[in-house]
């Protein structure tokens, strides 16, 4: 049965691509439909079909029925950084910077780090791809380290992760690169995180790791800049985690080379589809994810979907506690609001810094101390609080809260629950 794909403009950090095909054109996969205006990448069409809309937003596709393996190359070059550009190839763990700009520096001898940390509870699809497909993340991270004349490479992951850490070991035949175990906490992942407990440099939120002679890559971003150097395979694909209230049961599904433009229903379905009930469809992470409809359809950048339980419901005023590593104050607004709950008032961890449009944390992972926020929010008249705070954040919130009589709800409660996982709540030391 043909389907409809939706293969959106704006896949990556910059404007929204333009579109290079018309209505009623025949399109095949692997064929270049968009290019970037200004900053951004290439986009391609991850099915053969017919070009039935196109919006501001989108390039709509009636995909065909036979759907035959064999895609468009990119054009033939033995320019690594020229090939990573015409694949189209962005940051895959979520950022969506353009890859080929990330790489366009000379490290002099640097770092290139592969972020298999996975830092976002539930996701699965960046360890398992490391535990079944190590070889292309590899030699992708070599082709990172001569392109950015980098002389070290590592190879990050969690040090729960063991199958994934043996399989990465197995394939390293280059002394220069190695594996780091690193803890099991949230965020981990975040990029200045991995360059200061890696590197020892602690960079200030407006800087990019370049100025610690440093790349830091996600483990499929790497996998992808291999497929364009070695088959010249443009990214039509993604690799995603499935998980939540499913009829399969709660445990996550991973499903590899997703083709990008799929709708969210379609992939749900095939996950077993939707148990019950439902609270939210999250695209992304519980940490960081955003709340999308079933029409919404998988890009470059998305990670996880995950269905919730429905949200609690809460009638007392609640403050609102922003941390610069987890949820921003709108994400919170949403949940609060979806609770029912009436907002108090919002405080800001310390250590939030406003960045180019967006908030980062000073330190992440390494918590000042809420308690003096807190307090404003139980003058402010809040009941109860509602953080989307870190880990290390959320441990120091419990140190204060409960002395006040003030309950605490964690923005991810809702998801965790879900699977019945641990809540963020008192760290463990």
């Amino acid at each position: 049965m043909s389907k409809r794909i939706f293969i959106y403009l704006q896949q990556h950090i910059g404007a929204p691509a333009i579109p290079q095909v018309n209505v009623g054109d025949r399109v095949k996969k692997g064929q270049l439909i968009a290019v970037p205006n200004g900053l951004g990448a290439n986009i391609h069409s991850s099915l053969y079909g017919q070009v039935v809309n196109i919006t501001q937003n989108y390039i709509e596709i009636l995909a065909d029925e036979e759907q035959p393996e064999e895609f468009v190359p990119i054009k033939e070059t033995d320019n690594i950084l020229e090939a990573i550009k015409e694949a189209g190839i962005v940051g895959m763990g979520g950022a969506g910077f353009p890859t080929h700009i990330k790489m366009n520096v000379n490290l002099e001898g640097g770092y290139v780090i592969a972020n298999g940390i996975e830092c976002e509870p539930l996701l699965y699809h960046n360890v398992k791809q490391m535990e079944e497909k190590p070889e292309l993340i590899y030699r992708g991270l070599k082709y990172a380290m001569k392109v950015t004349n980098a002389s070290k490479g590592c190879i990050a992951i969690k040090e729960k992760n063991k199958k994934a850490i043996e399989a990465m070991k197995s394939v390293i035949d280059d002394d220069r690169i190695e594996v780091k175990m690193m803890p099991d906490i949230y965020p981990m992942g975040e990029e200045r995180a991995l360059v200061r407990d890696i590197l020892g440099v602690l960079l200030r939120p407006d800087q990019l790791p370049a100025a610690a002679k440093a790349v830091v890559t996600n483990v499929e971003t790497l996998s992808r800049i291999a497929e364009a150097v070695d088959y010249r395979k443009p990214v039509i694909s993604k690799n995603v985690t499935v998980v939540g209230r499913l009829k399969s049961g709660r445990k996550p599904l991973v499903f590899f080379d997703v083709p990008i433009g799929t709708p969210v229903s379609e992939l749900i379905e095939k996950a077993g589809g939707i148990e019950g009930q439902y609270g939210e469809i999250l695209m992304g992470g519980p940490f960081t994810g955003k709340s999308v409809n079933l029409d919404a359809a998988v890009i470059k950048t998305t990670g996880g979907v995950i269905v919730t339980d429905p949200l609690p419901k809460e009638k007392r005023k609640i403050g609102l506690l922003v941390c610069g590593c987890g949820a921003n104050e709108a994400r919170l607004r949403e949940v609060a609001e979806k609770m029912g709950a009436p907002v108090a008032g919002v405080e800001r961890c310390k250590q939030v810094v406003d960045v180019k449009g967006g908030i980062k944390c000073e330190n992440p992972g390494n918590c000042p101390g809420q308690a003096e926020k807190i307090l404003k929010l139980r003058k402010a008249g809040a009941d109860v609080v509602l953080v989307g705070t870190c880990s290390d954040c959320t441990n120091t919130v419990m140190g204060v809260a409960p002395k006040l009589q003030l309950p605490v709800y964690h923005h991810t409660d809702h998801v965790l629950r879900t699977v019945g996982h641990k809540l963020v709540r008192r760290l463990k030391k």
